[in-house]
């Protein structure tokens, strides 16, 4: 740990300290000082995990679970031990509910292909909320398709928030899995999920949480959520991109058949029959992102330093502060302004299109997601066709907000 994080552990949430970590925060694009607001697509990266990764293709690289030689073992150290870590960061109860994918999406995609093919029949329904993103919505219209199964939607009202009695409504006797994202990436909606795994528990099905927009601001722990499949992405988490977590509960884990073939999943092969690994094993084919799944572990070393609950609390005074600055900017529309919410401020400037917002930005230093997010339904639910998005992290500060505003204003001018 640098004496950065330490200092920060130590006394208050000191948001410079914890920025001098970022070395890419320390650049200028357009000639200004670089503002990044884009962490919800992926977030920037500290040293610490920068070091971790190069040390380990320095000194350690080697394939896992496989050498003798003393390469293999520290890689295969370094890798297990990394799944133990992402056990305690998500309070898992065993190391073989935690499955390393690619990223959330494949982790979404697992379940439906896997448990989803088993249990899903035709007439079920598979119920979603109406703020999902694109990748906690294509793989279970797949698997509906496969099964002759229906998609069901929970709507949202015009705030951003779930309409609970409307999911109370849906959750009938045919839905067979209930699929919501913990922070929506779009509207940074706070979904109320143990409340909503224990209403879907009540009728016995199955919870699973797309963590990918919580993980980097909020405490995890599957336990006390009592889901069922929990997945996150490492780079939305300030670790390596193409690496993230599948957390799911053992028992359920234990029935499902394998998701790829080949590598790491199985026991013994013949041309005649194919016996399968343990878990977490089962899952796991070919080789994986060793040195990704490294980054992940300095990543959570990093996080477990400076506190989640500080991060937590000091992202919600900083968003607080970006929305009432924003609302002050005439012709500027929010969407979505859940009563809960996370690190996201989605708008529409009145006459000007969200790519337009967004170029003019980046001629200012300041960069910001525009577009629908991978999330059309939610664009459509609001009558735009895509919105400008400042995303927040725990490297933000109240002048970047300031930037941001003072180039909306310049936005203003421009197309006035």
């Amino acid at each position: 740990m640098s004496e950065v994080a330490m200092r920060s552990v130590r006394g208050a949430f000191d948001v410079e300290r914890v920025r001098a970590d970022f070395p890419a925060l320390r650049q200028s694009v357009k000639g200004k000082p670089l503002v990044y607001l884009d962490s919800a697509a992926s977030a920037q990266k500290p040293r610490q995990v920068i070091d971790a990764v190069s040390a380990f293709y320095s000194h350690d690289y080697s394939n896992i679970h496989r050498g003798v030689h003393e390469l293999s073992e520290r890689a295969t150290r370094a890798f297990e031990n990394a799944r133990l870590k992402v056990q305690r960061f998500v309070r898992a109860a065993s190391e073989r509910e935690i499955i390393f994918v690619r990223g959330t999406t494949e982790g979404i995609n697992l379940v439906a292909q896997t448990w989803g093919r088993v249990n899903v029949a035709e007439g079920d329904e598979v119920l979603i909320t109406h703020m999902e993103h694109h990748s906690n919505i294509v793989p279970w219209q797949m698997l509906c398709g496969e099964k002759k199964a229906h998609l069901k939607v929970v709507p949202i009202d015009d705030r951003g928030d779930l309409d609970m009695d409307a999911l109370r409504r849906l959750l009938g006797p045919r839905t067979k899995i209930l699929a919501m994202a913990h922070v929506s990436n779009a509207l940074g909606t706070i979904n109320p999920v143990r409340e909503v795994v224990e209403l879907a528990h009540e009728r016995g099905i199955p919870v699973l949480i797309d963590g990918a927009q919580a993980a980097p601001h909020l405490r995890v722990d599957v336990q006390s959520l009592g889901c069922d499949f929990y997945t996150l992405s490492a780079h939305k988490m300030f670790g390596p991109s193409g690496v993230g977590v599948l957390y799911g509960r053992e028992a359920l884990l234990e029935k499902m058949p394998p998701y790829q073939g080949g590598g790491d999943m199985i026991s013994s092969v013949s041309f005649e029959k194919t016996t399968y690994n343990r878990l977490p094993f089962r899952f796991e084919a070919g080789t994986p992102n060793i040195a990704g799944v490294v980054g992940l572990a300095a990543t959570i070393d990093y996080l477990d330093t400076i506190g989640l609950e500080a991060v937590g609390a000091y992202e919600e005074e900083l968003l607080d502060y970006g929305t009432a600055a924003l609302k002050e900017l005439p012709g500027l529309r929010l969407i979505g302004e859940a009563r809960h919410k996370a690190s996201v401020l989605s708008f529409v400037v009145e006459g000007v299109h969200a790519h337009d917002v967004g170029t003019i930005l980046d001629q200012e230093g300041i960069a910001v997601r525009t577009g629908h997010h991978c999330a059309q339904p939610v664009m459509d639910r609001f009558g735009v066709p895509a919105t400008a998005r400042a995303s927040l992290a725990l490297y933000n500060n109240r002048d970047d907000i300031d930037r941001l505003v003072a180039g909306l204003r310049l936005v203003r001018e421009v197309f006035a």
